[in-house]
């Protein structure tokens, strides 16, 4: 199978890169991304002499780019993880999110419709869902109500999918996943975020009161939902991935803090995000059904194993935390 996987240098794409030449061998990969400020190649050195794997630094949103890759490459399947993805940064400037999530998945699908690929599956989010209250789960049927321009990009992207699925009987699938941790994780997000600080001995800011909740989900797990879907989902369908690991934002840093052996002390709380969704959790069960998935890892198990991860990998973090993330840094909490 030849396979295009966009934005493979970012956090879950590389996860999954890595897990996929692992598992069949005789695949091919081609990965596509442009390598903004959380794509890193670093994090696919063991793989970048594989034979069955190849790096093009590109933009999804640039036509003539994605129509050459999928005729030289023969391309049979396109995997699309490429997007700017994190809320804080859409509430500062929308218009990089509006272009890459939405524009650019456009791209790809005429693109993937004009070479009669066999198989588009779409990266998506729960957050597309908006925010839940103290009960129930986020069902594939379940309103999408975005909250941020991020998920209202994600969610635009995902209608554009059922509708070419609709219109010209496009073979798209677009899976929805909890919140993802694990090794190669930007760290901007909650739990690299924290771990690091808490070496550091650096404040960790959390938002408001600490309360919001998330559905964590282990990043290997996540692979292999997406793994399932590519060889056994049905086309026009949306698969739910969760970890079945409700936490509180503080829960989860407390949680963090105590593995280190360091002090709550260290919790500083700051000014809550515009428009911050109060609770996401997954049903996963239609994924449990009919793709005979579901996730491996407890958080216990998962966290451990991404401190781990961290407390093993000091170069890959110290090339990481670049200038340019240090000044966003102190921009987005200065004032908090």
């Amino acid at each position: 199978m030849r396979i295009l996987v966009t934005g493979g240098a970012g956090f879950i794409g590389a996860n999954f890169v890595k897990y996929m030449l692992n598992k069949y061998p005789d695949y091919k990969i081609i990965n596509l991304d442009i390598l903004t400020y959380a794509g890193n190649l670093d994090n696919l050195i063991e793989v970048e002499n594989n034979p069955n794997y190849k790096f093009i630094r590109g933009d999804i949103t640039n036509k003539s780019l994605i129509n050459n890759i999928l005729e030289d490459k023969n391309i049979e399947v396109i995997i699309n993880f490429a997007a700017e993805s994190h809320v804080d940064r859409s509430i500062e400037d929308a218009e990089v999110f509006i272009t890459t999530n939405v524009l650019g998945t456009q791209v790809l699908l005429s693109a993937a419709k004009m070479h009669n690929i066999q198989r588009f599956v779409q990266i998506s989010t729960d957050e597309v869902y908006g925010s839940l209250g103290t009960e129930g789960y986020f069902t594939e049927t379940t309103p999408l109500a975005p909250s941020s321009p991020y998920s209202a990009s994600k969610t635009g992207a995902d209608l554009l999918i059922m509708a070419f699925y609709h219109t010209h009987n496009f073979p798209g699938i677009i899976t929805r996943c909890s919140n993802n941790y694990g090794h190669y994780q930007f760290p901007e997000k909650l739990i690299p975020l924290m771990i690091l600080n808490a070496l550091e001995d650096k404040p960790l800011p959390v938002y408001g009161d600490g309360l919001n909740i998330r559905d964590w989900i282990y990043v290997e797990d996540h692979c292999r939902g997406i793994d399932a879907v590519l060889h056994k989902g049905k086309e026009g369908e949306v698969y739910n991935f969760g970890g079945n690991s409700e936490k509180t934002n503080i829960d989860t840093v407390k949680i963090i803090l105590r593995l280190l052996d360091k002090p709550e002390s260290l919790i500083s709380f700051v000014k809550d995000r515009p428009g911050h969704d109060r609770r996401y959790a997954i049903d996963f069960s239609k994924a449990e059904k009919e793709l005979e998935w579901k996730p491996k890892y407890s958080f216990e198990e998962g966290i451990k194993m991404t401190i781990d991860w961290y407390l093993d990998n000091s170069k890959w973090i110290s090339r990481v935390k670049t200038k340019e993330y240090l000044d966003y840094y102190e921009k987005m909490y200065k004032d908090r």
